[in-house]
């Protein structure tokens, strides 16, 4: 298990919304998730996010690393490397080190490239 600043422990386990599941409201995890799901509300992690095929994200999302290939309507910041797959739908605005977008992948919004994410 890695560590982090300020010594909490990230969890080794993967999070999981299955395919079916609507959740209305905000997600905090201190280690990795995967949507496969439908959220209306903010994702914050402090590992990494994936968004499978049929995921679909109405909110912000804020995580270290990223890998996309549902839908997103709204501000994503991600830390390190944002990747959108050909599948992928974003409608917002990305804010990430690195980003690595597939041919067929669909971005519309404002794209800030930095280190770090905004608190």
């Amino acid at each position: 298990m890695a560590k982090t600043e300020t010594n909490e422990q990230l969890t080794a386990t993967i999070n999981l919304i299955a395919a079916g599941t609507m959740i209305n409201g905000d997600i905090s995890t201190s280690g990795d998730i995967r949507i496969d799901g439908q959220i209306t509300g903010n994702v914050h992690a402090k590992g990494r996010v994936v968004i499978g095929t049929s995921g679909q994200i109405e909110g912000e999302i804020r995580c270290q690393n990223a890998d996309f290939s549902g839908s997103v309507t709204g501000k994503v910041f991600v830390n390190e490397l944002l990747a959108l797959k050909a599948s992928s739908r974003i409608i917002g605005d990305i804010q990430t080190q690195k980003i690595s977008i597939e041919p067929g992948a669909v971005f519309s919004g404002n794209c800030s490239m930095q280190a770090g994410q905004p608190e």
